[in-house]
């Protein structure tokens, strides 16, 4: 490739799709891995802002501002929005401003968002007990049917697999050409993702966990859970039925406020819709989703 159309191709590939400057992660030993702090990246003519305590949020104050309603939501790519939803557009930015509009105009809302691709129970788990609740009034964790199924915490794909990177790419081109290469497997991983034992119950374990930490730090904990495209379609499998009333078990016994969207989602007349692919939420999903939690948010502390 001639000097020039190498030169027009990097600058192509950085400007208009950000290859080149992806957002990066951290190995964390307890996590499993955050993103790194203190990031501003484009992605497709998407934002990607991380404040200092690796959550996808404005940078905030450790401790809560008296005046302020303060919720600080949880989860895995499905609040996080990854690299094709925009800052404004994601799960928390749209909670924030919808709140901000029925609450009282005298108090200033905030809506946290920690979370990373792939996280599960026990990833947040260890979040919160790193980082603490940030004195958030309410701790909304969100989860998808497949997080009840999610194995222990690793930091194993940090710099190794290509969605997690922890240095940028020298080249934007190098960036895209690694795409298309087959990567060696990670040694250890699959015997992560092969985790034997009762993994519900370990996560459901977190869960409860997390309701107690929560509680000990002046705050409550809510729980809702997006299914999948296919259980919108064709129902859940047996063994999502399992696990589906093993939660429902747990948050009647902890006494947590609790969402399943299965039915919701069913009754749209165009349930598909609501999904970019087969689990995560397009625009009008995500709409749905901020209008149920921010009625249940409400419902849970009088405003």
């Amino acid at each position: 490739m001639p000097l020039a159309g190498f030169l027009l191709a990097e600058v192509f590939l950085r400007v208009l799709f950000g290859f080149g400057n992806p957002p990066l992660y951290i190995a964390d030993d307890d996590i499993g891995y955050v993103l790194a702090p203190n990031q501003r990246v484009r992605r497709f003519g998407n934002l990607i802002a991380i404040n200092q305590y690796s959550m996808r949020t404005h940078e905030i104050q450790k401790s809560r501002p008296p005046e302020n309603l303060r919720v600080f939501m949880i989860g895995d790519s499905i609040i996080n929005g990854n690299w094709w939803t925009d800052q404004s557009e994601i799960l928390s930015a749209l909670m924030e401003q919808a709140l901000s509009q029925q609450t009282n105009k005298q108090q200033i809302v905030e809506v946290l968002n920690a979370s990373a691709n792939s996280w599960g129970p026990r990833n947040e788990l260890a979040y919160l007990q790193k980082f603490g609740t940030f004195e958030s009034q309410i701790v909304m964790l969100v989860i998808n049917t497949d997080d009840l199924f999610g194995t222990q915490p690793s930091p194993l794909q940090v710099g190794q697999d290509l969605n997690y990177p922890n240095k940028k790419p020298i080249l934007a081109l190098l960036e895209l050409a690694t795409r298309f290469q087959k990567r060696p497997a990670i040694p250890g991983l699959k015997e992560i993702q092969n985790e034997k034992g009762d993994r519900i119950g370990k996560n459901l374990t977190a869960i409860e966990t997390m309701n107690k930490h929560v509680d000990v730090s002046g705050g409550k904990l809510l729980l809702a859970m997006t299914p999948l495209k296919r259980e919108v379609i064709n129902g859940p499998r047996d063994y999502e039925l399992v696990a589906r009333k093993r939660v429902d078990e747990l948050v009647a016994q902890q006494q947590i406020p609790y969402i399943d969207f299965l039915q919701a989602f069913q009754d749209e007349p165009a349930p598909t819709s609501l999904y970019r692919d087969h689990i995560h939420l397009s625009s009008s999903g995500n709409q749905l989703v901020t209008q149920t939690l921010i009625d249940l948010i409400l419902q849970s502390i009088p405003l």
